[in-house]
């Protein structure tokens, strides 16, 4: 009886000290678990409150035939950085070409892009890339195979020109297209055979710190840690690789299989400086656009030049506090 009320009275004891936190018997062990729990857990759901809001932009929003598994939003956050400096200077392709036996060649490129992944990305993938790609005629037919949102496979058939001596014409492809969002690339095969016995390669569109000394020492291996790094004004350019495998039903002797393979290097290099020209017409607008919004604002550099042609002492303090105060506020809203 007497340790049946000595349990009564504790646990009478603990109730009452629920009420006010933790069992005293208990406080140092227990408290220190609860805040230590309660830390990870305000901290995941945090993590997953910021990834829901992720998934929530990136979701497959699907309206008609469009769809866009990527985030939009984070897509015009970096052209607002290009929009803000759009100062590149496109450098030429390096062009790779690979001879097998038995083979016309195989082609690898590579090159550096001004505009991020998901805006290249959509050039290259575009149905209408016939305006941005010369040496397409016309799509005659497209149909949509397979549709996952990030991912589509295409059945495509195209009239590609091509020129040989003083012989120039079209040739019909048919290629089956595997596109895929979350890594960027873009997969092609040829599925009928005709003048090409082998016509297939890949498309691959990787990020690019473009502003990257800005971390200096520190070399962002991530988009969160460059964003970082760069409080969120670091540029993120592309680097676009390209690989074919050309292999003709007929693989001519020299020397017309050297200037056939001369064509093709050729129009291959077309091909990409087709697209850099475009990314240089979207950069140009974000020029023009940047040119305007300093005529209305007036550019710093104009008011540095006239403290530097001013003679008059109180007129250079003056238009000295003025640009000091503009730097101070561009800083600010960096912030």
């Amino acid at each position: 009886m007497m340790g049946e009320s000595e349990l009564t009275k504790f646990g009478l004891h603990v109730r009452k000290n629920e009420k006010q936190g933790f069992p005293r018997g208990l406080d140092p062990a227990i408290s220190k678990f609860f805040v230590q729990l309660q830390s990870v857990i305000k901290s995941r759901l945090s993590r997953l409150a910021k990834q829901d809001k992720m998934s929530l932009v990136r979701s497959v929003q699907r309206n008609g035939h469009k769809s866009f598994s990527y985030s939009e939003a984070e897509l015009n956050e970096q052209l607002q950085a290009w929009r803000e400096n759009p100062s590149w200077v496109d450098k030429p392709p390096l062009v790779k070409v690979i001879v097998p036996k038995g083979s016309l060649c195989n082609l690898n490129v590579e090159v550096d892009v001004g505009l991020p992944p998901d805006a290249v990305y959509n050039i290259v993938i575009d149905p209408d890339n016939r305006r941005v790609f010369k040496n397409i005629k016309e799509v005659i037919s497209r149909k949509v195979l397979v549709d996952e949102g990030h991912r589509q496979v295409v059945d495509l058939d195209q009239a590609a020109i091509w020129k040989f001596l003083w012989w120039s014409g079209t040739i019909s492809i048919n290629v089956l297209v595997d596109q895929n969002r979350k890594d960027h690339s873009m997969k092609f095969k040829q599925t009928k055979n005709g003048f090409m016995k082998k016509f297939e390669g890949c498309w691959r569109v990787e990020p690019l710190f473009v502003d990257e000394a800005i971390c200096y020492p520190f070399k962002p291996m991530t988009k969160e840690d460059y964003n970082a790094c760069t409080r969120g004004k670091g540029r993120i350019g592309s680097k676009v690789s390209l690989e074919q495998i050309l292999q003709p039903a007929i693989v001519p002797p020299p020397p017309i299989s050297w200037y056939l393979r001369g064509i093709t290097t050729r129009t291959t290099e077309m091909l990409i400086n087709d697209l850099l020209a475009e990314t240089a017409r979207i950069r140009g607008g974000y020029e023009a656009e940047k040119s305007k919004g300093e005529e209305l604002q007036g550019k710093p550099s104009e008011n540095v030049d006239l403290v530097a042609n001013t003679s008059d002492i109180k007129q250079r303090w003056i238009l000295h506090r003025k640009n000091a105060k503009q730097i101070h506020r561009r800083l600010q809203t960096a912030k």
